[in-house]
């Protein structure tokens, strides 16, 4: 009896201590549930929004409401994107100027601020702005804001094409046209800005606009200057057939390829390096905008310049900006890899200043 009696005892103690466990489980589980964190599951979001960007740590972000201006997230331009897109322009900024101190690259990176860069460079004395053309960009579009906002028409859509690129009828004054101590006031207080895509793949569009269609019927560049690359590099001398691609790599990579774009003049602009149309290492730029990001980097330096609310950007057609691996490998493909290393050489600077990557058929 007193056996049964100890079991019995033994069996209501296992039976309490059941219970108190689950009554801690299920006040642990609503002490949890009341007091959780609203916002929990945005602060597990915003490492992805913040991971877009690379190296973040080393970035200093300023509290929002303490933003510069130009920084505040207003507006379409900033719509769902709110840290990403300062952060992406602070760091080109900083990758700009790390490449710039690199003493390596040195004669890749600078170049004297002479007549041809302020020939390159736009001038919107109305709102404080300087354009850098860097050609095969979209500059066009560029020009036509600018255009507007000098007040020679009203809307983009009024600019007929002829004019906007000529720059007698098109109230766009060039860097070049204004005394020394006007050109420095400028560049010191103006904002600046300019845009670049992938190096290689400006070189093919520059070459199918001016070698192979050649929509705007300047004749001199399949007249006079294919003619005179075709000469000094074609090495199959019996081809009658127009300038090739192949050809022109290995004009732009040749090291001694000056002494033929003295000859060319100006129409070098087209394919010579952001480093000789811009001097990015001598002028402090405002915005390195990305013809890659243009959809998002365009309303964003709009918004900087403070223009945003007087002109808008001509609307993107869909995937003109999306790099074409395909077509740059293609375009590639049948040029020796000596060629492609002359011709990346020359271009190193640009490559690495703007964080494009060297492409993957040199690596293989």
């Amino acid at each position: 009896w007193l056996t049964s009696d100890n079991m019995h005892h033994q069996w209501l103690l296992l039976a309490a201590c059941f219970w108190v466990i689950f009554m801690f489980m299920v006040a642990s589980k609503f002490i949890t549930l009341t007091f959780k964190d609203p916002d929990g599951y945005g602060a597990k979001q915003e490492p992805l929004i913040l991971t877009a960007v690379t190296k973040v740590e080393e970035v200093h972000v300023p509290e929002e409401e303490h933003w510069p201006e130009e920084f505040q997230p207003t507006g379409k331009a900033f719509s769902g994107n709110l840290i990403r897109q300062p952060l992406v322009h602070m760091e080109r900024l900083e990758l700009l100027r790390n490449v710039c101190r690199d003493t390596a690259l040195r004669n890749l990176s600078h170049t004297a601020v002479s007549k041809f860069v302020l020939d390159r460079i736009f001038v919107c004395d109305k709102h404080k702005i300087l354009f850098c053309q860097t050609p095969k960009v979209g500059n066009t579009q560029w020009k036509k804001v600018l255009i507007v906002l000098n007040g020679a028409f009203s809307s983009i859509e009024e600019i007929p094409e002829n004019i906007v690129h000529d720059h007698e009828k098109n109230g766009l004054p060039r860097l070049s046209s204004f005394s020394d101590s006007e050109i420095k006031k400028r560049l010191s207080l103006y904002f600046k800005f300019f845009i670049v895509r992938d190096p290689f793949e400006r070189l093919i569009s520059a070459f199918k606009d001016k070698f192979v269609h050649n929509p705007r019927f300047e004749p001199w560049y399949r007249h006079e200057i294919a003619p005179g690359i075709i000469r000094k590099y074609r090495k199959n001398r019996t081809e009658t057939k127009g300038l090739q691609f192949e050809d022109f790599v290995r004009y732009l990579g040749d090291p001694n390829h000056r002494w033929l774009d003295v000859q060319f003049g100006d129409h070098i602009i087209h394919w010579v390096t952001y480093v000789e149309l811009c001097a990015p290492c001598e002028i402090t730029y405002s915005v390195i905008g990305h013809h890659e990001t243009l959809e998002d980097d365009a309303p964003y330096i709009l918004k900087a310049a403070g223009i945003d609310h007087l002109v808008s950007y001509p609307t993107i057609p869909p995937g003109i900006t999306v790099y074409n691996k395909t077509k740059v490998e293609r375009y590639f493909s049948g040029i020796s890899k000596r060629d492609i290393r002359r011709l990346y050489a020359r271009f190193e600077g640009d490559f690495k200043l703007f964080g494009y990557r060297e492409p993957d058929f040199l690596l293989n």
